[in-house]
Formats: structure tokens, C-alpha cells, sequence
């Protein structure tokens, strides 16, 4: 959403949605609607953290009067607007998006994709074997994270995070153009070579576990890796004086993973290399 001065009062836009009022504050998306009235809009690139790149496009909803299909994570509700999330040319695009994109990449650790492919009735394999997909083996050159392009669905997240909206370092970028595009460190070097400073900002946004701790990425390798098993107990990292939220991910007595909460007043869900990765000393019982 659109940042609003303290102090003053948010007017209220009220519009249509899929034929009811809807009334949502000024500067809200169309998406930030549709949550507010419990209806599921699937997204791969939004995030609320980062300002939206409109790059998976499998939010789009109709707009009475627009000439085509509206990313609902950008546009702003406007007063009288009449919006569709259920039309038939709506649905029709996010199954043919989930489509193409489930026949590229591997999206088996993208969270509820596989229910919206169901939903939608997409079919991936109608375009047949000979489809284009990435097929990139995982990189795995540092104890930290891994690099598994080929669950990349280019949503720029990752970038955003490094660039000018949280980390400012500039590590990643985009390489290559159409379907050569590629998520990339300078020179397309190791990311030990790189201006990385692995504050693990990019695994934080990122939605569909192209980038991942080793941890995780080494038990599921091992089909060991068990959400439902696992417990989030949100603490306070000690290595400084700023105050950052950790959630630690445990399982079975071991913590395999480190977040923070999105909605922290103090971080935002970013940390540094410390708070993210130096868990291990926890765990030394020797």
C-alpha cells in the first residue's frame, strides 16, 4: 500500500467487486481488496515487503472499461470502478499462465500451486515434452544457500531485495534477454566471487525456493524435510543492540531454518548474515 503521513485519516474508495461494494482506504490495490474480502487471488511476485514488478501476471482481474486484463497486486482501487475476479477471460489467463509457467520451471516447492493448478485446470504437459524448460543443476558453491535457477520464475524479488529497496549491495541482477534471461551475480561467478554479503534477504522473498538455506535444501535432498513437523518460535537476536525479530524453524529439536517477521517495525522480515545464518552455536552441545 501507499504510505500515508501519521496523522492523517485515510479516505475510503468504494467500488464494485465481482458485484458487491467493496470499500477499501485510499491508495489500496485491487488485491489488497480482494483479501480484505476473503477472496483468493493467486500471486507469485507480490510480496509485502517490495513494491510489485506486475511479473508472474497470475493476479489479473477485469476491469470494466479497460481495454485488457489488470495486474490487481498494482492497480489502485478507484472510486465507481466495477472489477471481476471470477470472469471467464480472468480465469482463462491465470490457467494458461500457470501453465506455461509449471511447464518451464519445476514448482514443486511453490506454495499452493499446485492447488491453483487444480483450481484452475491447468495442464502443464499439453504442450508435450518437447516444451522449453531451464533443466539448470542446482549451484551450490557456499555452506550457506543454494541457487536452484531452474525454480526460478523471473519475479525479480530477489533483485529488488539485494538492490535499492532493502539491501543496496547489488549482487544480482538479470542476465541474458527472453528465454536466456537469467537471475545472476556479476560475470555469472560463484557466489563466493560475488559482492554478496549472504544476509539472505533474496531467500526471505523469494516465493518459489530458487534460492534456499543449505539446510533445507540438504534435507530435502535427504526426504527429511517436514514442515508440518516443524515449530516457529519467534526470538530476539542477541549478536547487537538493534533488536531484530528471529522466527526459528525447528525440527526435531534442531533448527533448520532462521526468518523474520514481515510485519517487524525494526527489520521488515531482513537480517544480516549474523542473525540469519549464525544459529549454529545454539545447537553445540558438545
Amino acid at each position: 500500500m501507499t504510505a500515508i503521513p501519521l496523522g492523517i485519516p485515510r479516505r475510503l474508495v468504494e467500488f464494485t467487486l465481482d458485484g458487491e461494494r467493496a470499500r477499501v482506504p485510499e491508495g489500496s490495490t485491487i488485491l489488497d481488496a480482494c483479501r480484505a474480502a476473503g477472496k483468493d487471488v493467486p500471486t507469485l511476485c507480490q510480496g509485502d515487503t517490495l513494491t510489485p514488478k506486475n511479473a508472474c501476471r497470475v493476479c489479473v482481474v477485469e476491469v470494466e472499461g479497460a481495454r485488457t486484463l489488470v495486474p490487481a497486486c498494482s492497480r489502485k482501487a478507484e472510486p465507481g470502478m466495477e472489477v471481476s475476479t471470477v470472469s471467464e477471460r480472468a480465469r482463462h489467463s491465470r490457467k494458461v499462465v500457470l501453465e506455461l509457467l509449471a511447464s518451464s520451471v519445476d514448482l514443486s516447492t511453490t506454495p499452493q500451486v499446485a492447488e491453483w493448478i487444480k483450481e484452475y485446470k491447468a495442464k502443464p504437459d499439453r504442450f508435450g515434452p518437447d516444451a522449453a524448460r531451464v533443466d539448470e543443476e542446482p549451484r551450490i558453491d557456499n555452506e550457506l544457500y543454494v541457487r536452484d535457477y531452474d525454480k526460478c520464475i523471473l519475479c525479480y524479488k530477489c533483485v529488488d531485495a539485494c538492490g535499492d529497496q532493502w539491501q543496496n549491495t547489488f549482487a544480482i541482477s538479470v542476465s541474458g534477454r527472453g528465454f536466456d534471461a537469467r537471475i545472476a551475480v556479476e560475470h555469472d561467478a560463484p557466489l563466493t566471487d560475488s559482492a554478496c554479503v549472504y544476509c539472505g534477504n533474496c531467500i526471505e522473498v523469494c516465493p518459489t525456493g530458487a534460492l534456499s538455506f543449505k539446510s533445507e535444501f540438504d534435507m530435502r535432498a535427504a526426504g527429511t524435510w517436514e514442515e508440518s513437523a516443524q515449530t516457529e518460535t519467534t526470538t530476539v537476536c542477541a549478536y547487537c543492540g538493534v533488536g531484530c525479530n528471529l522466527t526459528l524453524h525447528v525440527q526435531d529439536n534442531e533448527i533448520v531454518k532462521v526468518t523474520s517477521p514481515h510485519d517487524n517495525p525494526v527489520t521488515h522480515g531482513n537480517l544480516c548474515i549474523k542473525g540469519r545464518f549464525g544459529y549454529q552455536h545454539v545447537q553445540n552441545r558438545g
